[in-house]
């Protein structure tokens, strides 16, 4: 079968119809899509250069999505029709049948692509709205309830700083109520937030995936029909039909050295069949010889009243060689973070902790640990 040119495509966040329509032709195997934010224009020249757009690719990829990690090259995760398909059915299968969406995320990461294709594949016309300049609460219920209106099952996708600003408000309560569910992904869910979001009826439900699968591919710890996930040495590898084959930009990558498989650099636990994600193996900070998982610790801080968004990172230390820092946006004082950590060895207090107006994204609700880091370095 002949090569076929990887198509560089601008995502407009404004009305992302053009992409729908260009997608489905994808998943029909007629066309090879790179998307890229149509707003940024440094970052779509990042990705058209190094995923190689303009260039021949095997017509049997559809998408080249790229990764969200927050150092180094983004990779391209190559992505076939079965793959996108294959997820959106097992989706639908888990949350009970198809039903319409509400795309609430930028379409060009994995997570507003898979919304997309879900609604594809459940033949209804999503409904969106504009994120470039951010999530605003009164627009999300706008569209929340017109969707409700014209569909018997309405589904949307949200990261967990999205979910929350709209539970802060009685509109976006009301809002998020109409859901069946809601796919909560890009980043961990504190349980008090999980309790608040039963008490108050909102259906959600945790996502773990990432491009390289299609999206999410476990929902609330269970995987998704077709998907199997091992733990080897802490490191999560997954295998289903929704596995990308291969990076385009690194066809030789470790992650994908198992035919069928990913392996990915996040750590968990299986527990009776129940998967708990622990963190990264990239992101394990050595202080002092001691490691650590910084997931761990931000978990202590997000448990303090008043603090709505943390970081813990290492930085280069003469003594330690990494020193534990920590940054952190809401009203919370230091000292209270300090005094979360009284129960915990003294060698985890983070030296030093910095309260912050916002934290760097790197995509949809992912924190840009790189960037953090460089917040300690120029102090």
């Amino acid at each position: 079968m002949a090569a076929r040119i990887l198509e560089t495509f601008p995502v407009d966040p404004v009305d992302p119809r053009p992409f729908l329509d260009a997608l489905e032709e994808s998943i029909a195997g007629l066309r090879t899509l790179l998307p890229v934010p149509a707003h940024d224009a440094a970052r779509s020249s990042i990705l058209h250069n190094h995923l190689k757009g303009g260039r021949d690719i095997s017509p049997d990829i559809a998408l080249v999505v790229a990764t969200s990690g927050s150092t180094g090259t983004p990779k391209g995760a190559q992505l076939t029709p079965l793959n996108l398909v294959a997820s959106a059915d097992a989706t639908h299968q888990h949350l009970g049948g198809e039903g319409a969406w509400l795309l609430a995320m930028p379409a060009h990461h994995i997570a507003g692509v898979q919304v997309l294709t879900r609604s594809l594949v459940a033949g209804f016309e999503p409904a969106f709205i504009n994120v470039a300049q951010g999530f605003h609460v009164p627009d999300f219920a706008h569209a929340a309830t017109q969707l409700r209106d014209d569909a018997e099952r309405c589904y949307t996708a949200l990261t967990p700083m999205q979910l929350l600003k709209a539970m802060d408000t009685l509109q976006g309560i009301e809002a998020l109520r109409l859901f069946d569910a809601i796919l909560v992904g890009g980043g961990p869910l504190r349980a008090d937030d999980r309790r608040a979001a039963v008490e108050l009826s909102i259906n959600v439900i945790s996502t773990y995936g990432s491009s390289e699968t299609s999206g999410g591919c476990v929902y609330d710890g269970i995987p998704l029909p077709g998907v199997t996930v091992r733990v080897e040495n802490e490191r999560i590898i997954l295998s289903g039909p929704m596995i990308a084959h291969g990076y385009r930009n690194f066809p030789d990558h470790e992650a994908f050295s198992r035919p069928g498989f990913y392996q990915s650099s996040d750590t968990g636990v299986l527990d009776n069949g129940v998967l708990r994600v622990t963190g990264r193996i990239d992101t394990i900070i050595d202080s002092g010889g001691l490691k650590v998982h910084p997931e761990v610790l931000e978990a202590v801080i997000a448990d303090v009243v008043g603090v709505h968004s943390v970081c813990v990172v290492g930085v280069a230390d003469p003594r330690l060689g990494q020193a534990i820092v920590a940054a952190y946006t809401g009203t919370a004082s230091p000292t209270d973070i300090i005094e979360a950590f009284d129960d915990l060895p003294r060698w985890q207090l983070p030296k030093q902790i910095m309260r912050v107006e916002s934290l760097p994204l790197t995509g949809p609700g992912k924190i840009d640990r790189s960037r953090v880091q460089e917040l300690f370095r120029t102090r």
